[in-house]
């Protein structure tokens, strides 16, 4: 297994946030930005591949950013997110989603004081269906 299935996860995710009318951003958008946003993070991947089976574990971050203040719009907001995903038929591209779950999350203040961020951090196992082009 490699890393070749990311693209298409993310646009997958990407989708799934977006029709939910979440408003999530692969990278910090320049300009105003709103008083509450996502974006997609950090990623780590292991192989998990068997003999039958080219296999991935995609542990991913989503963040859920604030400028309110106080937690309580950005919990909110990583609610949806939480359930958008559970709930979401993702499909790829390439390659097959075998499963996604929720693994844990981290709200705390930013280097900022007034900016809060809550990562959510979800694995995501997915197939390769696309043959090998050793």
């Amino acid at each position: 297994m490699s890393y070749a299935i990311s693209d298409a996860l993310q646009t997958a995710i990407y989708g799934a946030l977006d029709a939910a009318g979440l408003p999530v951003f692969d990278a910090l958008p320049s300009g105003t930005v709103p008083d509450v946003y996502m974006t997609l993070g950090p990623e780590t991947v292991r192989d998990r591949s068997g003999v039958e089976a080219r296999v991935a574990w995609h542990d991913l971050t989503v963040s859920v950013v604030s400028s309110e203040a106080g937690f309580r719009g950005a919990k909110h907001v990583a609610g949806n997110v939480c359930d958008t995903l559970a709930a979401a038929d993702l499909t790829l591209d390439r390659g097959v989603l075998a499963g996604l779950v929720f693994l844990r999350a981290k709200a705390a203040r930013t280097s900022q004081e007034s900016v809060r961020r809550i990562d959510l951090i979800f694995r995501a196992i997915v197939e390769d269906d696309a043959q090998s082009v050793d």
